[in-house]
């Protein structure tokens, strides 16, 4: 016998209680993606700073292999140390695509509802953001933090996106597109044609990654092949692009119709350039905030990541990457992040941070704003 319990009953001392009326806040974080680790770094931040006496909060991990778990535990230090998992106070959960059931966990034989007002999905790459738990909670009906579906899938699709600031004239790196297909019916004609059009260094990127998964800088031939090969693992579809000689630059975006960009800040990697060890495992990238570059600058980066932002189509948030170029200080497009990493280090929360918005203030205006967009 299955027994459904329902949201807005509490139950204790044989009474029947209401719920006190707090936002009720699910937080998805791991996910089935390259950047699950990374995901779960940035949970644990954002579950710490959320306000307990204003949320309800319901933290929701999905494994490696795609189970869903309501998180039991108190501590959130065990997301990043792995053992999240292994808390006994665990329960199964899956999120109702049918409209009003909200978040379901599953104890013993009983099917326990709750309601969800808001979800926060902290979770980065394939399956994460890139449109998939966009359209879960969209045909659940359910609010959540950031950019709709289609948005989604157009930013984690760097070919996508880089099609759509064309046509809005946004100045950004040369590139070429290589799909798995075409490299293997003819990996040498492919390899040709992409040194007809670059000098070397390139970069190669799999369109659809995050945190610099699977990015690798190319000086020669062989690099160029290992470089695509790599990639390829990751996506059917891989760009290469021309090397940008200059500074790279990073600009928050917040807001719906009417979004505003903070203060740009300045990524100096200390390594060959910004990788996923740079960004989360060594300790040699510094940050500056505000950016290395002049006011002037500064106002065209923040005006061209509004652009692009709307461009698109992003609601609630998103971080744009730039170059600005040593010698003309030319702004170049690198790259639009719809669920940028939200860990204590990371350059989202610290640009709001620097412009005057506190990071607990920043989760609170988010959640605002979700609920804002679903009206």
């Amino acid at each position: 016998m299955i027994c459904m319990l329902p949201a807005f009953l509490i139950f204790g001392g044989g009474k029947e209680e209401p719920v006190l009326k707090k936002l009720s806040v699910c937080v998805l974080f791991g996910g089935v993606s390259p950047e699950h680790e990374v995901s779960l770094r940035s949970a644990e931040s954002v579950l710490n700073r959320l306000d307990k006496d204003k949320y309800h909060i319901f933290p929701v991990g999905i494994t490696k292999d795609g189970d869903w778990i309501l998180f039991g535990g108190k501590d959130y230090g065990m997301l990043p140390a792995g053992t999240w998992q292994n808390c006994e106070e665990n329960r199964r959960a899956a999120i109702s695509p049918v409209r009003g059931q909200g978040l379901l966990s599953f104890e013993n034989d009983c099917v326990v509802r709750e309601r969800i007002d808001v979800v926060f999905p902290v979770m980065h790459g394939e399956n994460c953001e890139d449109g998939a738990i966009q359209g879960l909670l969209q045909i659940a009906g359910i609010p959540y933090v950031g950019p709709h579906v289609a948005a989604s899938a157009a930013c984690m699709d760097k070919s996508i996106t880089k099609l759509i600031a064309d046509a809005a004239g946004v100045r950004q790196a040369a590139w070429q597109l290589v799909t798995r297909e075409s490299f293997a019916r003819s990996r040498e004609s492919v390899l040709s044609a992409i040194e007809a059009r670059f000098a070397y260094p390139v970069f190669v990127k799999p369109a659809g990654t995050g945190s610099s998964v699977g990015v690798a800088k190319a000086k020669d031939r062989a690099a160029l092949e290992t470089a695509v090969e790599a990639a390829l693992k990751y996506d059917r579809k891989v760009l290469v692009e021309e090397f940008i000689l200059g500074q790279e630059v990073e600009v928050a975006v917040l807001g719906n119709d009417n979004p505003f960009a903070s203060v740009c800040g300045e990524i100096d990697s200390g390594a060959d350039f910004y990788d996923y060890d740079a960004k989360y495992i060594t300790d040699t990238s510094v940050s500056y905030i505000p950016a290395r570059i002049p006011e002037d600058v500064a106002e065209t980066v923040r005006d061209t990541a509004v652009k692009v932002y709307k461009a698109i189509g992003c609601q609630g948030l998103s971080r744009v990457d730039f170059f600005v170029t040593w010698q003309e200080n030319r702004v170049v497009f690198n790259e639009i992040n719809t669920i940028p990493g939200f860990t204590s280090i990371s350059m989202y929360p610290k640009l709001f941070g620097a412009s005057g918005v506190p990071y607990s203030q920043l989760i609170d205006q988010l959640l605002k704003l979700a609920l804002e967009a679903s009206k």
